[in-house]
């Protein structure tokens, strides 16, 4: 199971009662679940899942994975930290396992998780971070996937998707019991749903809850569109299905929110209609394809929004378009903001590279794109993503000349060098070395290379205090920070 920090604290617990045979009623069933519910009141009025359970279990795997690294050097030595080992070692005294002695070789690690029969020739879903690890330089060894009858298949890795999480394997079997499939986009916040799995190893164990909220973005995750439930996750839980009330898996539960490592009341799930376009990738190509535009985007706020003459606050903002991409050949420049993609609205950035990555290299893609205060078309031929390339960083800066541009904005700056120019091929553009005023309240920083302003692209200080003077009090300034490119909103007071 993968986790990550929590920012907020679980402050209370609320226990409600409700009227009995409530929560099934005829009315909610029809809306929640689009299958007949497994699921019926006992005799206190709360939800029985034991006819679920009962029905899906069998689909459900244990899976436990050993992955072998070499050790090389005293410190990977298990006992490496001990005062008494590394005195041994400091005088030269033999110690089973030390590098040079008997004993020492590539060290097994061993790891479970869950999954579950997706079909009756037995390819089995999990996640990718349970048969893979997060340590790229393990060597897989072994997984082995166990069933609720305690039968045991060696499997092979048909193949991982590492950016939505996403594991395929295959074991050697027929006529299994296999899930159904559901509908993820169905499900409604609020809804009853439950989770199998193997926390902590202990095999065939079922959670229940509620599904807390729906379409959740991760930091680093821009290809899932997370389930967020308050069901209770663990480790070992990872790559087990999340049930709605008609037996349907509509997710993986793959992640939580916690400070302790344990579950705190917040757990992820992905939607099963990603994991299943994964999965038939991986059965067709062995591998994941996604489309490329080839762009750095960012979320457009109520003042670049403004900036940019846009009615409302949402779609992409391009920051930045790679030369010879998909994007540049479409006509897409740095400043438009993509409004939608094939006739599929997007209200925010983050929907936008899932969007492009669900469809196959080589699509022609009709964008809608708000340029210079109206919208228009654009189409595209979507290139292939493949692994991000390193970009290069700026060599320290050689004196020069630093000029103020007033005690309101706040910013003082120089010319970029052509040996600055050079190395991050940039055409022009000025280095902020210093901030203050309205520059600094709206978040330029020190350091910052500014290449635009509301679109108009500059190559020296005494352009950008031209298009300064005929900005106004109210504008959006395009810099490169690092390796990346941001639109900044600045308002002069």
């Amino acid at each position: 199971m993968r986790k990550i920090l929590a920012v907020s604290t679980l402050v209370a617990a609320l226990a409600v009662a409700l009227p009995q045979g409530s929560l099934l009623s005829p009315a909610f069933a029809q809306a929640s679940a689009p299958a007949s519910s497994m699921v019926a009141p006992n005799r206190f009025g709360l939800p029985d899942f034991g006819d679920l359970v009962e029905q899906v279990g069998p689909a459900v795997v244990n899976i436990s994975v050993v992955q072998r690294q070499a050790q090389g050097t005293a410190g990977e030595h298990p006992f490496a930290n001990d005062p008494f080992y590394d005195f041994l070692r400091r005088f030269g005294v033999p110690v089973p396992g030390m590098p040079g002695q008997p004993g020492m070789g590539p060290r097994a690690r061993q790891g479970i998780g869950s999954g579950f029969i997706v079909s009756k020739d037995g390819y089995v879903l999990t996640n990718a971070h349970v048969v893979a690890g997060e340590n790229a330089d393990a060597t897989l060894s072994e997984v082995t996937v166990t069933l609720i009858d305690k039968r045991e298949f060696k499997a092979t890795v048909v193949g991982i998707d590492r950016r939505t999480d996403v594991a395929l394997l295959k074991i050697d079997a027929k006529d299994l019991p296999a899930v159904k499939i559901g509908n993820a986009e169905q499900a409604r916040v609020g809804e009853w749903v439950v989770a199998m799995g193997s926390p902590f190893g202990f095999d065939s164990t079922v959670t229940a809850g509620i599904i807390s909220a729906k379409a959740r973005r991760l930091p680093d995750e821009t290809y899932v569109p997370f389930i967020q439930t308050d069901v209770a996750i663990n480790p070992g839980n990872s790559g087990g299905p999340l049930f709605n009330l008609a037996g349907e898996v509509i997710g993986i539960n793959s992640q939580i929110y916690s400070r302790s490592g344990g579950f705190m009341g917040i757990s992820f799930a992905i939607p099963i209609d990603v994991a299943m376009n994964v999965k038939d990738q991986l059965v067709t190509h062995g591998r994941v394809q996604r489309g490329r535009l080839g762009i750095a985007i960012q979320e457009v706020d109520k003042d670049l929004a403004q900036s940019f003459g846009l009615p409302d606050a949402r779609g992409a903002l391009v920051a930045s378009v790679d030369p010879g991409s998909a994007a540049e050949k479409a006509g897409l420049q740095a400043g438009d903001v993509v409004l939608g993609v094939d006739g599929r609205r997007i209200t925010d950035s983050s929907e936008l590279p899932r969007v492009i990555g669900d469809k196959r290299p080589g699509t022609e893609v009709r964008m809608e794109v708000w340029r210079n205060g109206r919208s228009r078309d654009l189409v595209a031929t979507l290139d292939e993503l493949r692994t991000d390339s390193a970009v290069a960083s700026a060599a320290p800066a050689a004196p020069s000349q630093v000029e103020s541009l007033g005690p309101k904005l706040g910013l003082s700056v120089r010319a970029l060098t052509a040996q600055e120019a050079g190395e991050l091929k940039l055409r022009g553009g000025v280095v902020v070395e210093g901030v203050d005023g309205a520059a600094a309240r709206a978040g330029v920083q020190r350091g910052d290379i500014i290449l635009a302003v509301n679109n108009q692209v500059l190559a020296s200080v005494d352009e950008l205090r031209a298009l300064l003077e005929r900005a106004g009090n109210r504008f959006a300034v395009l810099v490169q920070r690092g390796e990346a490119r941001i639109f900044v909103p600045v308002r002069i007071e």
